[in-house]
């Protein structure tokens, strides 16, 4: 059984959406849709920070690692991206050592899109459970430095932001209990993932129906309905997206937690683990609460998860 023990996140100095428009090339009416249609106000940005110092300041905040290292048997770096640094550069590495944990194993996974951060999740509770030892705990490392175009933007769907989420994981004891997990991946035999033309067709039609299915199955695997979810912390995509969302899942909005969409944007597969942070220092989740992450990638993959408090 997974649990998380501590999640901590790191949000750099935001712009308005509007100081973008020249170097993403938006339009006025593209720039009026992210805002007001869209709900994006402000976007994390860090242009002099590379990635592992953004990762380690979430990582530092981490309440239950220090005096802890010896117990981390795995660091786990959730990629958005494939490639989020020049070759030889390793963040993760650099980070793993600066938390002095170089006795764990490193990897990285990636290819789910903005849904691996729940995908990490589910191969750290894996692995954990294997080996069997109560006291073990993973690391995950989420978000994503934007350094290409292609990074920081989806065309008319979201502007990517340089927040960070650092997460604990446990085998079964911390007050966050995993309960139910599922993921789905509707890929393309050529491997493309733009959202462009046809593509982009086809990934409007599938969204709406994949999420539903998704969410539908981790919530049977938890043996409970929608009905019994206090919060839904998403991706912070857009506004629009979620709204419908809620909608087709029959779930009230205001236990859809969207407040960050304004505040953060979106964080790549940083953004549950972001908003399970917000809505804990808000005060939000009470013990015994059902509550469930989100999120979809590029390349139509698809994840969701279901925690009780």
């Amino acid at each position: 059984m997974t649990s998380l023990v501590a999640v901590s996140s790191h949000l750099p100095e935001t712009v308005p959406v509007d100081a973008l428009k020249e170097s993403l090339g938006l339009s006025d009416q593209q720039v009026r849709r992210f805002t007001r249609l869209y709900g994006l106000e402000r976007i994390c940005k860090a242009p002099e920070r590379p990635e592992s110092e953004l990762l380690l300041a979430a990582a530092g905040k981490l309440e239950g690692l220090a005096g802890q290292e010896d117990r981390v048997r795995y660091v786990i770096r959730a990629k958005g991206l494939r490639t989020t640094a020049p070759y030889p550069v390793n963040p993760l590495r650099e980070v793993r050592d600066a938390l002095g944990l170089r006795h764990a194993r490193t990897f990285a996974v990636a290819d789910h899109g903005c849904a691996t951060g729940l995908l990490a999740l589910d191969v750290a509770g894996t692995l954990l459970e294997a080996d069997g030892d109560p006291d073990a705990l993973a690391l995950i490392l989420a978000g994503d430095k934007t350094l290409t175009p292609f990074s920081q933007w989806v065309a008319d769907v979201s502007i990517m932001s340089e927040a960070t989420a650092a997460v604990l994981v446990g085998p079964g004891r911390g007050r966050d209990r995993l309960a139910g997990y599922a993921a789905r991946i509707h890929g393309r035999e050529d491997g493309l993932i733009d959202l462009v033309g046809d593509l982009a067709k086809e990934a409007v039609r599938l969204y709406q129906d994949a999420l539903e299915e998704v969410v539908t199955a981790a919530l049977d695997e938890a043996g409970i309905g929608v009905g019994d979810l206090a919060l839904v912390l998403p991706h912070n995509v857009n506004r629009v997206s979620w709204t419908v969302a809620a909608k087709n899942l029959g779930i009230p909005t205001g236990a859809m937690y969207l407040d960050n969409i304004a505040a953060t944007a979106h964080c790549f597969c940083a953004d549950p683990f972001i908003n399970y942070r917000s809505v804990r220092d808000l005060g939000l989740l009470k013990p015994g609460d059902h509550y469930l992450m989100t999120s979809a990638g590029l390349g139509q993959s698809f994840a969701a998860a279901v925690f009780q408090h």
